[in-house]
């Protein structure tokens, strides 16, 4: 059995730009972007006043946002010194970025890039079940995809069984008995 000591692993430093959405498409003739936002809601990527793209050499070129909506699911955005429907095409399926400071995050809640990675670990005992390795949306919250020495196993974030998070340390849950026993 591992313990909980042996397993954390520090985060260090974390990512200062995180991966905000993709440009779809253009909308209309004058540079507006139609992007898919990778956030909680559009309504924060409409609310950035600027984004980032990662240039060839592993920089990152700021550009101020102009206008931001919400059009369905999709951001409309408008960027400086994008000005025509040619431009927005140009960055068609373009990863863009949000620095980290610019994001909200309010008290209590977390970005999954700090989660993903962490030791989930029993309350109780100090068994470290595995390690986060993806979070997914479903339509009553979110599922830990936990990775096991026996595999990959889904894992509710309900606060029934997510008993503390703790981004620099892992994950505290107190799972119903059997649940990590019976993994595949």
């Amino acid at each position: 059995m591992t313990s909980a000591r042996e397993c954390v692993k520090i985060k260090g430093m974390k990512k200062e730009y995180l991966e905000g959405g993709r440009v779809l498409n253009a909308h209309g003739v004058r540079g507006l972007l139609k992007a898919e936002a990778w956030c909680d809601s559009p309504k924060v990527l409409a609310a950035q006043k600027r984004i980032f793209f990662a240039e060839k050499d592993g920089t990152m070129k700021e550009c101020k946002v102009t206008r931001g909506s919400v059009a369905a699911a999709f951001v409309l955005l408008g960027i400086e010194g994008i000005e025509t429907r040619e431009d927005a095409i140009a960055l068609k399926n373009t990863v863009f970025y949000l620095k980290r400071e610019d994001i909200p995050v309010p008290e209590g809640a977390y970005l999954i890039q700090d989660l993903i990675g962490l030791p989930m670990i029993d309350i109780d005992s100090g068994r470290v079940y595995g390690q986060v390795a993806d979070i997914t949306e479903v339509p009553r919250g979110q599922m830990y995809t936990v990775k096991t020495e026996r595999g990959d196993v889904l894992f509710p974030a309900v606060k029934e069984f997510v008993k503390q998070i703790r981004p620099d340390e892992g994950i505290y849950i107190r799972p119903i008995p059997g649940f990590f026993e019976d993994e595949v």
